[in-house]
């Protein structure tokens, strides 16, 4: 099976980062139950610069004005074209569309590898390779280790 081609979106304010917690009702969902980048699938005939657009308008009501591409990152699962920007609005402007919860993921909880979902009362795991591309993201930006 050909690896799906997906474009998702590093919103960073400070040493925050915004997450969506991922459904766990969905069996098709990837990564379930865990938190993850606001993102998806790259539709036939789509670039992923329009891809993530359109994916940050249906999920969440917003799409930041200037996302500039930061890595690709293939594996034999997925190809995932990497954007990031500032995110310049509060959490408040933002209309959770997909997803059991969206919030602003410390560094430091990003180190630990979990958060704390204010919806479920329930601390849940970062998704392991969305963990690691901010782990790269905070290294490269800031010149501090991913475990400073």
């Amino acid at each position: 099976m050909p690896p799906i081609h997906a474009a998702i979106a590093i919103l960073h304010h400070h040493d925050h980062f915004l997450m969506q917690l991922r459904d766990e009702a969905h069996l098709t969902s990837i990564h379930p139950g865990l938190w993850g980048f606001f993102g998806g699938h790259i539709e036939p005939g789509e670039s992923p610069d329009f891809a993530i657009q359109r994916e940050l308008i249906e999920e969440i009501g917003y799409a930041p004005p200037h996302l500039k591409p930061f890595q690709i990152y293939p594996s034999e699962r997925a190809i995932r074209y990497v954007f990031q920007a500032p995110l310049e609005v509060p959490l408040s402007a933002l209309t959770l569309q997909e997803g059991q919860d969206l919030g602003l993921v410390s560094i430091d909880a990003v180190r630990q590898g979990e958060h704390y979902s204010t919806k479920l009362n329930a601390v849940r795991s970062l998704a392991a390779p969305h963990r690691a591309i901010l782990l790269e993201f905070w290294e490269q930006h800031t010149g501090q280790s991913s475990d400073a």
